[in-house]
């Protein structure tokens, strides 16, 4: 099948804005063209890609599935793009970085504070999903570089490098300080409200194994989308669970928190860093590639190869 390279361009920008107007407005092109195009692209595909409303245009199916592949390929030229351009490390370029919470607060945000501080031109686009979510849109080719907090399993043609390792401490509010004066046995602790990550996160899957390892029957009374609103609710004595103990320490520190030891070793989990096996990234991505992997925090592995 042979079409025009062109149409795939404008396809994109029609997928992008959801707006025939403001596609042709960004391709300096105009509307009567952009409509025949995609006519012309869904007629040599055989398939609708739209479904056109009083509010502008929504993929169907086949659009959505075209739309990622069309998205990952303009990345990629305009990676080459900056890549060949020979320009300098620090002129300029965007970085599209997929973060978990738990990453971002133990490692990623001072991380890009100071390459801001040393690279301002540089632009960078964080995307905060769950670790799958975040694998998902690596795979597809919409992030440049990962950093996520294990457990998960790694499709093939990536490399994981480990930035560094943390382990997760169980808290309470004040409220529970009676649980602080001497070490528990995780199973007695069953009877108290827990929270936990949701259960589509792979946090919560190296939760229930620990929980059943141990023989505690134990489940998450409240479930919560991402690792930042734990502390909070735990804070407010609204039950106890397992946070990094980087962070906790600090509300341990001013007793707005209470460290409840228990009769065994919680996982020890490990912060990656995730880049594609083989591609050489954009100068802009490379850069702070590279950059990540001189901070002090960053501990100097073998990468692992899958």
């Amino acid at each position: 099948m042979d079409i025009n390279f062109e149409y795939y361009k404008i396809f994109y920008y029609v997928a992008k804005y959801g707006n025939i107007t403001k596609a042709a407005a960004a391709l300096g092109s105009s509307q009567p063209n952009v409509t025949r195009v995609m006519k012309l692209l869904e007629s040599q595909l055989k398939c609708r890609l739209f479904v056109r409303g009083p509010r502008g245009i929504r993929l169907t199916e086949q659009g959505e599935r075209l739309y990622s592949h069309a998205q990952a390929a303009y990345k990629h030229l305009i990676d080459a793009q900056e890549e060949i351009s020979g320009q300098d490390p620090g002129s300029g370029g965007t970085i599209e970085v997929g973060a978990t919470e738990a990453a971002l607060h133990l490692f990623l945000l001072e991380a890009l504070r100071d390459f801001k501080m040393k690279y301002p031109k540089i632009r960078i686009k964080v995307h905060n999903h769950s670790t799958r979510g975040i694998l998902k849109d690596f795979a597809a080719g919409n992030l440049d570089l990962a950093v996520i907090t294990t457990p998960f399993v790694m499709p093939e043609g990536v490399q994981c490098e480990t930035i560094c390792d943390f382990r997760e401490i169980l808290v309470g509010g004040t409220q529970y300080k009676r649980l602080s004066k001497g070490t528990m046995r995780l199973k007695e602790l069953g009877g108290y409200p827990w929270f936990g990550l949701g259960r589509e996160t792979t946090t919560y899957d190296l939760y229930q194994e620990f929980f059943e390892k141990y023989h505690a029957d134990i489940t998450f009374d409240m479930e919560v989308a991402t690792s930042d609103l734990l502390i909070p609710l735990i804070q407010n004595n609204l039950g106890i669970g397992f946070v990094p103990e980087s962070l906790a320490q600090p509300l341990l520190n001013r007793k707005a928190l209470v460290q409840i030891l228990v009769d065994c070793e919680t996982p020890i989990r490990s912060v990656k860093l995730i880049s594609e096996k083989g591609r050489g990234n954009a100068m802009a991505a490379d850069t702070f590639y590279r950059y990540l992997k001189s901070r002090p925090m960053y501990m100097e592995r073998t990468p692992l190869n899958f």
